[in-house]
């Protein structure tokens, strides 16, 4: 490796509820895979009702933005081996800020964006909601790169991209997660310019993040890849791995994680 670069790994995980994770063994989790960077969705959770057995892990700064609008619901978190320049909650839209649903970080060498993408819900109830979300998104991320700095998208984006990203996917083209619409915005999206870490590393491969808890889902591998990070697609030579946790439990999610070089 070039003098002056080093490899960091940045993990991304929905624990769909900190306090039922943390009993499951999340602090563990992190003290084992030590990653540099990990973001965290669904934390359900005010900041003072975070664990103890998280927030004594003293090797991370820790960064959380929970929801107002709601107790107990969304929530985003950010914890670094390395102290952050900058930290901005939310978009500044209060349709979204209120749920917590994104969280960012700015370090030295690159800028860490923790994500909960909506779930538009059944019969797209708020499909316009999530849409009006991911366009927010988009504006976001172009702001951050004229930084300069790699950007790194992380999170539970409640889209499964394409049909290989799903277990059954012409069951599920009217549910939410697989919306004509969803997958229209993730397509274009991806062609502006930002490349899905994960299938750029593993293009043919089968694998989920997500699974129902109905009916031994993740028992039976019935899942869904809708947890990944995306990064610049000028910045994709920085690439060095991506991988999908699936033996890691606490969640209906697994952890994902990417490894990038940086300067």
């Amino acid at each position: 490796m070039p003098k002056g670069e080093k490899l960091v790994r940045l993990a991304t995980w929905n624990i769909n509820w900190i306090r039922a994770c943390t009993k499951s063994g999340l602090a563990d989790w992190m003290r084992e895979h030590d990653a540099d960077v990990v973001m965290l969705q669904e934390v359900r959770a005010d900041q003072h009702q975070i664990p103890e057995e998280v927030t004594s892990l003293g090797h991370y700064y820790q960064q959380w933005f929970p929801a107002t609008v709601k107790k107990g619901y969304s929530g985003t978190a950010i914890l670094s081996k390395a102290a952050p320049k900058k930290v901005t909650a939310g978009f500044g839209y209060e349709e979204f800020d209120g749920e917590g649903r994104v969280l960012t970080a700015e370090f030295d060498n690159l800028i860490a964006v923790s994500a909960y993408f909506p779930n538009s819900q059944e019969a797209g109830k708020r499909l316009d909601y999530k849409l009006r979300y991911c366009d927010a998104m988009a504006a976001h991320l172009g702001k951050l790169s004229k930084s300069g700095k790699p950007v790194v998208l992380g999170g539970d984006y409640n889209i499964a991209p394409y049909p290989i990203d799903l277990a059954r996917p012409k069951d599920n083209e009217k549910n939410p997660g697989y919306l004509p619409e969803e997958r229209a915005w993730m397509d274009q999206f991806l062609k502006s310019g930002w490349t899905d870490t994960w299938r750029n590393q593993h293009p043919e491969e089968v694998k989920y993040s997500w699974w129902s808890v109905r009916l031994g889902a993740r028992a039976r591998n019935i899942g869904w890849r809708i947890d990944f990070h995306v990064l610049q697609s000028k910045e994709v030579g920085r690439l060095r791995g991506a991988d999908m946790l699936n033996d890691v439990t606490g969640s209906d999610h697994c952890p994902v994680t990417v490894d990038l070089i940086v300067d």
